[in-house]
């Protein structure tokens, strides 16, 4: 007689459940096999950069001579006469001291610095957020070490009067034009259109001539002012005296810090501000700056409110320093464009910046948080009569403590020069442009892959809006 046949199921289960299991894990390696072998595009980064996520920047820096850069420094120290547009005695510059600084003291061109920096920055070993690389296959992006801001000066102080917007005769247009066709001619260029190329173009007359020729790149700029023309006045689409609008954007490019003229006061060193809100500089400006004008009318005679008409020279320093010192606010209005260095000045002097531009775009947004130290009006408030003076004189002690220690803490990300900030960190304004740059490169990487799929023959638009 057999078995009964429970005693034989408990094996024929098991011989089915590992039935079950193989099939289950054949069709397991199929699916693997589909994914782990079929082809694929080549990664954008590779798989040991995934694996690293506080990877630095890499940076290869074009090849231009050094007559383009340090070349200019040396012919602008070794110029025999002072800048033709200010007075021989305010040239801080010429004739040139014997232990000059590294770049310009001159105000108009000290501002605009960030191209001696910046640069100088990759010739160091301790920029925190970067790394330099020989070969530029290797490099996330490729920054051009021209000093446009140098070169543009240089022709506006020295050159042939009136000869600045005209290409025949001017150095700066030659110079401009040797760095494009230097650079458009090299294979980083054609892989990526320029869009992965840095271009530091701080003054707003930076690169003037050849500005269409380099749209596609990372621009880094004071603000978009001065780059925009307004559509009532276009004239020509072929027109360079301004970028369009299409040719700047916050997708793409990069608002940086004007070096600040006004030397910096410690938390500690703060006095008493019998001075409600200060301001120096010109009356009268053009475009967005004519709300200055009719703010100086509405302020001029309150009794605690200094408003003073001067240029930044030796003795206008002086007066600067003493007044934003002496002031619990000082007032930043749009001038020919939506910011100015004395937003910086203003930090610099633990001074409450009053921030009246509409249009402005400021440095590092994302990263620090402005409303944290700065008061903001609108145009349309500011324009009524008494409205600012109650606005600033109702806000509390305690507030205004705490935006001035809010000053003191943020004002390392502002200096450039890395002897200073080197001494407080990896806190100053080049490894902040830097992280800054950092963070368009996915954009930037696929603006470069979706324009290599575009067949011969298509137009498309440039379409940069982005406020």
């Amino acid at each position: 007689m057999p078995p009964p046949a429970t005693k034989i199921w408990p094996a024929a289960a098991a011989m089915k459940r590992l039935a079950v299991l193989a099939g289950s894990i054949l069709l397991l390696l199929l699916s693997l096999s589909f994914f782990l072998f079929r082809p694929t595009s080549p990664p954008i980064l590779s798989s040991l950069q995934a694996l690293e996520p506080d990877r630095r920047l890499r940076v290869y820096v074009a090849d231009l001579p050094r007559a383009l850069n340090y070349g200019l420094l040396d012919r602008y120290w070794s110029l025999p006469a002072a800048d033709s547009r200010i007075l021989a005695s305010s040239d801080p510059d010429h004739p040139a001291p014997h232990n000059h600084p590294p770049y310009p003291e001159s105000p108009l061109i000290k501002q605009y610095s960030a191209e001696y920096w910046l640069l100088a920055s990759l010739h160091t070993a301790a920029t925190a957020a970067v790394r330099v690389v020989a070969d530029w296959r290797e490099a996330d992006v490729v920054f051009v070490p021209f000093f446009a801001t140098l070169s543009a000066e240089m022709e506006l102080g020295w050159g042939t009067k009136g000869a600045f917007r005209k290409k025949d005769g001017n150095e700066d247009y030659r110079r401009q034009q040797e760095v494009v066709d230097r650079v458009t001619a090299h294979p980083a260029w054609r892989r990526s259109g320029g869009r992965d190329h840095i271009f530091v173009l701080t003054d707003p007359v930076a690169m003037w001539h050849v500005r269409t020729e380099i749209a596609p790149a990372i621009l880094l700029v004071v603000d978009f002012g001065g780059w925009f023309k307004l559509d009532s006045k276009i004239t020509s689409r072929n027109s360079s005296h301004m970028i369009h609008h299409t040719q700047v954007s916050l997708l793409k490019d990069v608002i940086v810090p004007y070096t600040h003229l006004l030397p910096t006061l410690l938390l500690s060193e703060n006095k008493d501000r019998p001075t409600l809100l200060y301001f120096k500089g010109a009356k009268h400006r053009h475009r967005v700056g004519l709300v200055r004008e009719k703010l100086w009318d509405l302020l001029s005679n309150e009794p605690d409110i200094v408003m003073e008409e001067g240029f930044p020279n030796a003795t206008g320093r002086d007066q600067s320093i003493k007044g934003m010192r002496a002031s619990e606010f000082c007032l930043h209005p749009a001038g020919d464009t939506p910011t100015s260095c004395r937003l910086f000045d203003a930090i610099a002097s633990l001074c409450i910046p009053v921030i009246v531009s509409d249009e402005v775009e400021l440095p590092f947004e994302g990263m620090i948080d402005y409303t944290e130290f700065s008061v903001f009006v609108s145009v349309s408030n500011a324009m009524k009569p008494k409205w600012l003076t109650n606005y600033l004189r109702n806000i509390s002690k305690q507030q205004k403590d705490e935006f001035r220690r809010n000053l003191a803490r943020i004002q390392p990300t502002f200096e450039y020069d890395t002897s200073y900030s080197s001494s407080r960190g990896p806190d100053g304004a080049v490894n902040y442009i830097w992280k800054k740059i950092h963070q368009k490169l996915p954009m930037i990487q696929e603006a470069i892959i979706r324009e290599k799929r575009k067949p011969d023959g298509t137009s498309i638009p440039l379409r940069c809006h982005c406020t």
